[in-house]
């Protein structure tokens, strides 16, 4: 299984899935982290030049561009069955789990920490902080 985190340091996990700048990604083998790998991600500073509404309403990032951007910056975790985040749009939660990604937006900040809640089936998704 590989588990990825959204982060800007490789050790925390980053409060806006759009802004951060990496995942780091944890390949875990019989309950243990086995392998790190700190990948680039896109994020809204490299789709900037693109058209964005600054409206958030209850459509905001569930139109078929924002899906399209959702499925460029996840591109790099494909192989990737779990996300962790520390918040993110719902657009971006719903195209994550088309992409039989599963978000789990948490309130844990440590990427260690946060994995091994998920490994043991402690870790909240926290839906209620989508926007």
């Amino acid at each position: 299984m590989k588990i990825a985190a959204i982060t800007e340091d490789g050790t925390t996990i980053s409060q806006h899935f759009g802004r951060a700048p990496y995942y780091m990604v944890l390949t875990i083998a019989e309950g243990k982290i086995t392998q790190r790998e700190m990948r680039d991600k896109l994020g809204h500073n490299q789709l900037s030049s693109e058209q964005h509404g600054d409206h958030h309403d209850q459509s905001h990032g569930l139109d078929a561009a924002s899906h399209d951007k959702h499925v460029r910056m996840a591109n790099a975790i494909s192989d990737c069955q779990i996300l962790l985040c520390g918040g993110m749009g719902r657009g971006a939660y719903e195209s994550m789990r088309q992409l039989n990604i599963q978000p789990v937006v948490t309130d844990i900040r440590d990427i260690d920490t946060a994995a091994q809640a998920f490994m043991d089936g402690k870790a909240v998704d926290h839906t209620e902080l989508l926007h």
